[in-house]
Parts: structure tokens; C-alpha cells; sequence
């Protein structure tokens, strides 16, 4: 079977504007707030496990709806689905800035994961319509450039207008973006027509997944805090996950379009490409979520310092992703790459396992470049090794299983992470209790106003608390969201082994259709050659000699 020469790049820039202009949408709505939330939580009168929710709560509901976009991508046309995400997803963005209390931006953020499900799992999806996996690489380092300008233009712009016009401005910006995307789409993309199918969507199993994983989140998050780790509640919620987790797994063998087809673990390269994804969802979301608490929180830092604080890890992500896929689609060669990007990955999660407050910004630094050059040569690579091998027809639901993963193991991360951080938070303020009083004391008249602020639960804006209470508040959070970091190390490792046993098979130089028809020309000639007449030969009333 020959393989069609390579598109230009042209021709594959043109549909691939609207898809890039969509993540950008999708990551500039996500970063924009990142810097702000502490200030947002602290308008709402929001405590530490609100700020872990409003994370949380997005990554929940885009890891759920990841898989069942994917399964559409397989029977709907994917262009439709994907402007219908980027419609959810805006217009929940849009809702979020109207937000009164820290439930309002829960349910509105986890609204907005609803539509970043679909672009994180049909981008993906449609890139393997129009791209080979040999040529991809080079494209890959476009997604890596625009995920590094949201990553690193967001938080820098959430910060200014945070700093100038209020947070909720923050919320309404990817307004005209997403209009502009839309446009550029309809435009733009044309995708091969998929062959018509019998629909039939897993309903049960989107339910029993929905509620394993709600489940299982609500109760990280509240154990030992809301309530006992041995209690009634845990009996209950933790419970009731592993049996509507049983339950899902039973009626995925059964059902006729599985939501994740169970048997996709049969491939090796899925099943480690997924404990691989699992890993750096973890060090990715967990890490990122509270570097930006770290910058303010452990030093002081406005909203629009600690969106410039957190470059270097964004500098690290860029050149890894641009250079990495560059090297890939020029070699064809991804393992050595994937290797080393794991090791950075371990490296940088236990080195920011060790900062304190008061650490020399330029190690800090370093240790961000470390992190953001093992994520960005993993993210996109994981999802391009499964596409390789994947039969095309699946090529929806295997390229969602990997970002699901990646999503589901980012949730968990930032619940149990965040969950440390409260739990170590309390404690070492407990610790400090009598120096507090001091520093409090010495204030004066401004001394009640602080103790008050202090004592209500909620996060507090550490920037504008006086020197000598400031300076303890620092310490505190530095030593518990360091204590957190160290959480991402050992599921690091586990990414190393996995990716090392990884099956290194070379990259091919066909698109997902071009598969597709060879796949169907290859059954053909099997049918002939064997004697069994094809369903469509049958139906025209020929017969097999």
C-alpha cells in the first residue's frame, strides 16, 4: 500500500488555523483566571477548599466528558461537535463572571469543563484527519506555541485586569477569540465525510462514570476535614465509588458502542500510554494549579507578579514542545524524547517539592524550566503514539482514552494535593498560633481588623497583610504547598517506567482516512482471496465463484 505525498504546509495550515484559534480559546479562558483566583476566592468569602473545587471542578467534568465526546467524534460529524464545545464553553466562561458566591463559579466552571472536554478530545481527533503521525510532530510544536502564548499571556493578562478592572473582566475576554474561532472553522474546515453508522450512545455508562468519579473526588477533598478519613461519609462516598466503578466496568463488557471500550487494554501501547497520561495529568494540573498560590501566597506577589513569576515554566513547555516535535517529524524516531521528558518531569516535580519561601527565585526558576520542558514533551506525544497504531475507525475513543487519563489523573492530583495543602495549611497555622498573636499584638489598632481576616477561614491576600504577619503567612503556605508538590514524585516515576517499556513502533505517514480506506481495500482482497463475499457484493446479488 502507498502512502499519498505529504500535504504542504498550506494546505494543512488553513484548516489547522481554526483549530489552534479553538485551544486558544479553551487555554486563555482556563489560565486568564489562574492568577485571580486567590483574589476571587477572598471576594467571595472563599476558604482553601473552594479554591481546590473551582479547580477542581472543571477538570472533573472535562476528564467525564472527554471520553463521551470522543465516542461522538466516532459517529457525529466532528467539525459540528467542535463548535458546539467551543459554544458551551464560552458561554459558561462568559456566565462564570456574574458569580456571587464560590458555588456560582463551581457550577458555572464545571459547565465550562464540559465544553473543554470536547476541544481537548476533538482537536486531537481531527488532527489525525488531516495530518500523518510522521508529519504531525512538526505541527505539534503550533499546539505547543499557542498553549505556551494562553499559558503565558494569560495569567499576565488576568493579572492587569484584575489589578485594574476587576476580576470578573477576566471571565468575558475570550469572548471575541471564540467569535473569531467559529468564523475561521466554518471557513476552514473541511473534513472527509465519515461513513453513515447506527447510533447508539452508552447512557448507563456515562452515569456510572459520571458518579464513580464525583464520588471519589468529593471525598478526597472533604476527608479530614469536612469529615473523618474513617467515618460514615468516607464508608459511603468511597464506597460508592468502587461499586459504581464495578458496575461501569460490567456494563462497558456488555454494551454494543462502549463508552471506553474495555478491550482497547489489550494494546500495550494504550495501556502504558494511559498509566503515562495518568502520571503527567498529575504533575501537570497539580503542580501548575498551585505554583500560581505559591507566587502569592508564599511571597507576596500581586496577581500580575505571579503571572510574570511563572514564565520560566511556560518558556520550558514551549521549547520542549516546538523543539521535541520538530526533532520527532524530521527522525521519525519519539522514544529517546519521551524517555528524557519523563526523567524532566521527576526531576522538576521533587525539586519544587523542596522550595521554601524564602528560596533563591533563580533556583525556583530552574526548577519551573525543568517541569514545563517534561510537560510539554509528554502531552501531546502520548496522544500521537496511541493515534499510530489505533484502528481508525476507534480512532475517536483511543485518542480520548489517553487525554481522559491525563484529564482524570489532573483531577485527582489537584483534589489530593489541594487536600494536603488545607490539611498542612491548618496544622502549621496551629503551630504558629502564639507567634501570630505577637506579630498581631504588635499592630496595634490594625491588629483586630487582621486577626479577623486571619480567622474567617478564607483565603487571605497575603500581599496587603502587614510585614510582620505576612512573613509567618509565607512561611506557612510555602512549607504546606512544597508538602503537596512532593505528592506528584512518585506517580513521576511511574510515568518513567511506563513510558520506558513502551512498544517503539515508528511512526506512519498516513492520515486516519488514508488508513481507513486501506484497512477496507485490505478486507477486500482478503474476502476474494478466500472465498467470502463481501456484505455490499451480497446485497448487489452477486455470489462467490
Amino acid at each position: 500500500m502507498t502512502t499519498s505525498p505529504a500535504p504542504t504546509t498550506s494546505s494543512v495550515l488553513r484548516p489547522l488555523s481554526g483549530l489552534l484559534l479553538g485551544m486558544f480559546v479553551s487555554m486563555l479562558a482556563s489560565t486568564v483566571v489562574s492568577t485571580s483566583l486567590p483574589v476571587i476566592l477572598h471576594d467571595l468569602d472563599g476558604d482553601q477548599s473552594a479554591f481546590t473545587w473551582v479547580v477542581t471542578a472543571t477538570l472533573l467534568t472535562t476528564a467525564i466528558s472527554t471520553p463521551i465526546w470522543g465516542k461522538l467524534a466516532d459517529l457525529f460529524p466532528r467539525k459540528l461537535l467542535i463548535q458546539i464545545a467551543i459554544v458551551i464553553f464560552v458561554l459558561a466562561t462568559a456566565a462564570a463572571g456574574f458569580s456571587q458566591t464560590p458555588e456560582m463559579l463551581i457550577a458555572f466552571r464545571a459547565v465550562q469543563g464540559i465544553g473543554a472536554g470536547g476541544l481537548a478530545a476533538l482537536s486531537q481527533v481531527i488532527m489525525a484527519d488531516i495530518i500523518s503521525p510522521r508529519e504531525r510532530g512538526r505541527y505539534m510544536g503550533l499546539f505547543g506555541a499557542v498553549m505556551a502564548v494562553a499559558t503565558v499571556g494569560g495569567p499576565l493578562l488576568g493579572g492587569v485586569i484584575t489589578d485594574t478592572l476587576g476580576w470578573r473582566w477576566n471571565f468575558f475576554v475570550t469572548l471575541p477569540f471564540a467569535l473569531a474561532a467559529l468564523v475561521i472553522q466554518q471557513r476552514t474546515l473541511h473534513l472527509p465525510s465519515q461513513p453513515a453508522r447506527r447510533v447508539r450512545i452508552d447512557y448507563l455508562g456515562i452515569v456510572l462514570l459520571s458518579t464513580a468519579v464525583s464520588l471519589l473526588l468529593v471525598w478526597i477533598t472533604g476527608a479530614g476535614s469536612t469529615f473523618d478519613w474513617w467515618s460514615i461519609e468516607t464508608l459511603l462516598m468511597a464506597g460508592g465509588a468502587v461499586v459504581a466503578g464495578i458496575l461501569f466496568v460490567l456494563v462497558e463488557l456488555r454494551a454494543r458502542e462502549p463508552l471506553v471500550p474495555l478491550d482497547l487494554f489489550r494494546d500495550r501501547t494504550f495501556t502504558l500510554a494511559t498509566v503515562a497520561s495518568i502520571s503527567t495529568g498529575v504533575a501537570m494540573f497539580g503542580t501548575s494549579v498551585f505554583l500560581s498560590q505559591y507566587m502569592q501566597m508564599a511571597r507576596g506577589a500581586t496577581p500580575t507578579e505571579a503571572g510574570l513569576m511563572t514564565i520560566p515554566m511556560i518558556a520550558g513547555l514551549l521549547v520542549a514542545s516546538i523543539v521535541v516535535g520538530a526533532l520527532i517529524s524530521r527522525f521519525g524516531q519519539w522514544k529517546p524524547y519521551l524517555v528524557a521528558d519523563s526523567l524532566l518531569l521527576t526531576v522538576g516535580s521533587f525539586a519544587l517539592s523542596t522550595i521554601e519561601y524564602d528560596t533563591n527565585f533563580a533556583l525556583v526558576s530552574l526548577y519551573m524550566v525543568l517541569l514545563g520542558a517534561g510537560v510539554g514533551m509528554t502531552m501531546q506525544n502520548l496522544v500521537l503514539i496511541v493515534q499510530n497504531t489505533a484502528d481508525p475507525r476507534r480512532m475517536g475513543v483511543a485518542s480520548s482514552g489517553v487525554t481522559f487519563f491525563r484529564s482524570l489523573g489532573g483531577t485527582v492530583g489537584v483534589s489530593v494535593m489541594g487536600a494536603a495543602l488545607a490539611s498542612s495549611a491548618t496544622g502549621l497555622l496551629a503551630d504558629r498560633r502564639s507567634d501570630l498573636a505577637s506579630a498581631i499584638e504588635g499592630l496595634g489598632a490594625h491588629g483586630p481588623e487582621v486577626a479577623a481576616q486571619l480567622q474567617s477561614g478564607t483565603i487571605p491576600q497575603v500581599s496587603a497583610l502587614p510585614e510582620s504577619v505576612r512573613v509567618i503567612i509565607e512561611d506557612v503556605y510555602a512549607q504546606a504547598i512544597s508538602h503537596s508538590f512532593l505528592l506528584a514524585v512518585p506517580v513521576a516515576v511511574l510515568a518513567v517506567l511506563a513510558i520506558a517499556f513502551l512498544p517503539n513502533v515508528p511512526l506512519n505517514r498516513m492520515t486516519t482516512r488514508e488508513r481507513a480506506h486501506a484497512l477496507e481495500a485490505d478486507l477486500a482482497t482478503v474476502s476474494v482471496d478466500t472465498g467470502v463475499v463481501p456484505a455490499a457484493a451480497r446485497a448487489g446479488g452477486r455470489t462467490a465463484e
